[in-house]
């Protein structure tokens, strides 16, 4: 796994999440979304993460059910952004 690029997604959900950690605080395969997850994540987090994600690499999630996959943890939406990265013309 690229940990530059999940590095890049930590801080990306850090300053769109306005969360007061560091990076080195979230691991790789923490779940970000929920009551038992430390970030406590919620819907409007989710938001906020994927506008971030269309400005910063022009990935678009549309599809819900989708989203939530790929948003459940750091690891899992680096994979997901990189298979897409590569697959772009």
């Amino acid at each position: 796994m690229n940990q530059d690029l999940c590095l890049a997604l930590k801080k990306l959900i850090i300053e769109s999440c306005d969360k007061d950690c560091s990076p080195a605080d979230i691991a790789d395969d923490e779940i970000l979304f929920g009551s038992e997850a430390r970030l406590q994540l919620d819907s409007l987090d989710a938001l906020q993460i994927s506008m971030a994600l269309k400005k910063q690499y022009g990935l678009r999630l549309t599809d819900s059910k989708e989203t939530r996959r790929i948003l459940a943890n750091v690891a899992s939406l680096a994979d997901y952004l990189a298979s897409w990265l590569a697959s772009r013309p």
